[in-house]
């Protein structure tokens, strides 16, 4: 695998063009944690999710770590399936955490990956990565779009900062 920014580029719009894939298990997998967390969640349009895409993509970190894991996902196929279970579960965790963000959305990313998982499977002709690839991608940009009535207030446990004291560094 060669990462070029044409190559991450090339990703994008691959992952773009994944949304009437991955959009319906977004929504699905919202609806199941939904009626888990007896919560009403917000669905996501194929547009909304496009537009995150491009938002996940114009930080070129991420980028380039969204589209090395994107790549190797799509391309990973294991004899048998069951023995690279692990990989393809690491690396989907892993692009549905980068998706996320940062902390604590990219734990929730991680968990709900499983979530999504279970609810998609690849075809016979597909590389073993390719549900997951969905699933992870379903799993970060479901946990990083609005919909969610927690993510829509401020935090309870917001402090606000203190004034100086006039001791130490503030001397």
């Amino acid at each position: 695998m060669r990462l070029t920014p044409a190559a991450v580029a090339a990703e994008r719009d691959r992952l773009r063009d994944r949304a009437p894939v991955v959009v319906p298990l977004l929504n699905d997998t919202r609806a199941a944690l939904g009626e888990l967390f007896d919560t009403d969640v917000g669905a996501v349009s194929d547009e909304a999710y496009r537009r995150e895409v491009d938002t996940v993509f114009a930080d070129g970190d991420r980028a380039v770590n969204v589209a090395a894991l994107a790549g190797l996902l799509r391309e990973l196929d294991v004899e048998g399936d069951y023995p690279g279970f692990v990989v393809d579960e690491l690396l989907g965790r892993r692009l549905a955490a980068t998706v996320a963000g940062g902390q604590p959305l990219a734990l929730l990313a991680e968990a709900t990956f499983h979530v999504a998982d279970t609810r998609t499977h690849g075809g016979p002709d597909e590389p073993a990565g390719v549900d997951d690839l969905d699933a992870a991608l379903a799993a970060g940009f479901q946990t990083r779009l609005p919909g969610w009535s927690w993510r829509e207030t401020p935090s309870p446990f917001a402090v606000e900062p203190t004034e100086p004291t006039g001791r130490g560094r503030d001397e």
